[in-house]
């Protein structure tokens, strides 16, 4: 810093910078920006405006004019397409809202009541499980005598897209009750058995009716699942024309699971009545499984997977 300053003092170096005032000026202009004089300033702002003049031409040096966004009105029917497009989307592959028709589901749903359907599992193989609630297409005319609806123009339209079911539709509700090789059985008002094993069905049936139904139409019975069937029941036990009156039809009372549409997991409306559909802890219990090994399997299937398991655990252990 010292030698700067005696350099600057110094009439030895003026002369030897005498003359050559191309160079003693670019010191001077350097000088001037990085001190923030108002000369740089300006001379900032010259070259930022040339800079954004340059930028707002177009192609031969002509004015750009920038693009008028497109009006609501213009785009709204755009959005209208793509909303009805997934909603057809998703009606068809993921879930759909069915109407309840009639009292055969009583407490657990009322007529009237809203419910969205899974229609994804099923894609990934997924079958009918005991305790769920189904909806299922007819398998033999169940509905005969039934009133049809007659919709008009718009819940034609709505049940298109998926926010109201349809009325060409013929579609029914139940709970399962058994599924392929199940054995179930009802004597005199109950309980019902599936494989031996009786239910505590107070938590889903309507209340004040029993189990079983003493009648001779189809009331008291004992039959096996086939595989590929399910076997359902209504809730209002005896308001409810199900598997048990439908055993003279071509699946004698059974339905294929083929004609499933999925598996009923809310009600959504109305919104006071909002709840999940859960599987009841009766179909949890043990042994309701217990079926004969088709293959002469010692073990069940989850205790081979699980001789599997335990040597790569103990491994995993002793790895330091």
């Amino acid at each position: 810093m010292g030698d700067v300053a005696v350099g600057a003092r110094s009439g030895h170096d003026g002369e030897e910078h005498r003359g050559r005032p191309a160079e003693s000026a670019v010191p001077a202009a350097d000088s001037a920006v990085t001190s923030g004089s108002d000369s740089g300033a300006a001379e900032d702002d010259k070259v930022t405006g040339e800079h954004t003049t340059a930028e707002g031409q177009g192609p031969g040096g002509t004015a750009r004019t920038p693009k008028k966004p497109r009006s609501f009105w213009k785009e709204l029917p755009i959005l209208i397409g793509i909303a009805l497009v997934l909603a057809l989307l998703i009606k068809t592959f993921l879930v759909q809202a069915f109407s309840i028709p009639s009292d055969s589901m009583q407490n657990t749903l009322q007529q009237g009541d809203r419910v969205l359907v899974d229609k994804l599992t099923p894609w990934f193989g997924s079958e009918p499980e005991r305790g769920e609630v189904v909806v299922f297409h007819d398998p033999d005319n169940w509905l005969a005598g039934e009133p049809t609806a007659d919709p008009n123009a718009l819940q034609t339209f709505l049940s298109w897209i998926g926010l109201m079911p349809s009325a060409e539709e013929k579609d029914l509700i139940k709970r399962v009750i058994g599924v392929g090789g199940d054995t179930i059985q009802c004597v005199g008002t109950g309980p019902l058995t599936v494989n031996g094993k009786a239910l505590d069905e107070r938590s889903y049936v309507y209340a004040g009716n029993t189990p079983c139904s003493v009648d001779d139409q189809g009331g008291k019975f004992k039959v096996k699942v086939p595989e590929g069937y399910i076997w359902v029941m209504g809730d209002h036990r005896q308001n409810s024309r199900d598997s048990r009156y439908n055993q003279s039809d071509k699946n004698h009372g059974m339905v294929p699971v083929k004609d499933v549409v999925g598996r009923a997991v809310v009600v959504a409306w109305p919104i006071n009545r909002w709840s999940t559909l859960p599987v009841p802890d009766t179909f949890d219990q043990s042994g309701l499984n217990a079926q004969p090994n088709a293959a002469g399997l010692p073990v069940a299937p989850q205790g081979i997977a699980l001789l599997g398991v335990v040597p790569v655990v103990l491994w995993r252990r002793r790895k330091p």
